[in-house]
């Protein structure tokens, strides 16, 4: 959302405001607040979360309870027009919800789009219906808004913010060097897994299985990058956690967070993302680096052809690895991504200026 917050900053008709909670305030996830802050953007109020989402369905359920009062209130106090939010996580729902019953208009970035995920599909589709502006990324997301039965006139493709600036963005090899060490582009593996189901005990299976798989597969090293946290993220982090206890000789490299910037310039130089991150389905293409998107999580989500879906089998996972791998020199993709290019920022911050917080706007009936 970078692209975005930058052209509201800039933009004279705006004055942007910058809410955080969720992940950021997790130090299991690392240090998301000081990384803001470190990037120069002013935060205006921050809502607490509590720590341990990741444990279970009820504990998630009740922080994001505990958010929407914390929203409610901090958007109230900011004298807010307009709540900003992106996806369909439950900081976004929890946000949408808050303003939606306070008043507040709600602009939704990205709705229209599906996934599976844990409860994505419905939170998704959920803060659509709380929304009074819509701004999809791809034609087929917009159709589908328009068939949840939003007005047309409140829909506004803008292509995904997240692809703005993508290639120049990608921190340089040196940047990458600095961060997670030496790497030889096309020889790493980039392994980012989310939960799909709240069993602890599952996902870590699952995460050794995939662990397993890539470590048959000659990359000089594999890079990890710690999971969300939805319900089973534990099982996930330890297992990552006991890989880093064992050592490895250097060729095994966890990181909680990292840098947008680090995050893209691995990216753009794997041999292959594998894991279920949205990344894999949205930002990947823009590189033309091949994708392994393993489970439903991402189900239902446009996709390019740099992408193949397998299941939770090593089997599969095993089949696909060595056909990218192609007896190391590693196959790449064209660079083409259907979620749009550049200017989703521009097009986002200009159509809020224009919104008219009106009856008309605020009073919803579906169309239909």
């Amino acid at each position: 959302m970078r692209s975005v917050l930058r052209a509201i900053r800039s933009h004279p008709r705006l004055n942007l405001h910058l809410v955080v909670t969720g992940m950021h305030l997790d130090p299991a996830h690392g240090d998301g607040l000081s990384a803001i802050e470190r990037e120069g953007w002013k935060i205006d109020r921050v809502v607490p979360w509590p720590s341990g989402s990741g444990r279970d369905r009820a504990t998630n359920a009740r922080n994001t309870g505990l958010a929407v009062a914390g929203l409610s209130n901090a958007l109230t106090e900011l004298n807010t027009e307009v709540a900003l939010v992106v996806g369909d996580r439950v900081e976004a729902f929890a946000a949408a919800t808050a303003a939606y019953l306070s008043g507040i208009a709600v602009a939704h970035v990205h709705g229209g789009d599906r996934a599976a995920g844990q409860v994505d599909d419905s939170l998704r589709h959920a803060i659509t219906k709380l929304a009074h502006v819509h701004f999809p990324a791809t034609r087929q997301s917009a159709r589908r808004i328009f068939q949840l039965g939003e007005g047309r006139w409140r829909i506004i493709r803008a292509g995904s913010p997240g692809l703005d600036g993508i290639l120049t963005a990608a921190a340089p090899p040196r940047e990458v060097k600095q961060s997670v060490g030496a790497l030889t582009r096309g020889r790493f593996a980039l392994l980012v897994l989310h939960p799909m189901d709240a069993d602890e005990q599952l996902e870590r299976r699952r995460a050794k299985t995939i662990l397993k798989c890539v470590a048959g597969v000659p990359f000089e090293q594999i890079v990890i990058v710690y999971p969300n946290n939805d319900p089973g993220a534990v099982g996930i982090m330890r297992c990552w956690e006991s890989i880093a206890a064992e050592g490895d000789g250097g060729r095994f490299r966890a990181h909680r967070d990292l840098r947008r910037e680090v995050y893209l310039g691995l990216l753009r130089d794997a041999a292959v993302l594998v894991g279920n991150s949205s990344s894999g389905i949205i930002e990947a293409a823009s590189f033309g680096t091949p994708v392994i998107d393993i489970g439903p999580r991402q189900y239902g989500r446009e996709r390019g052809k740099n992408v193949v879906n397998v299941p939770y089998s090593e089997l599969r996972i095993n089949r696909e690895l060595r056909r990218l791998w192609n007896g190391g020199r590693p196959r790449r993709f064209k660079a083409d991504n259907i979620y749009g290019g550049e200017g989703a920022g521009r097009i986002i911050a200009s159509a809020l200026a224009r919104i008219s917080l009106n009856d008309r706007l605020f009073r919803k009936i579906i169309r239909y």
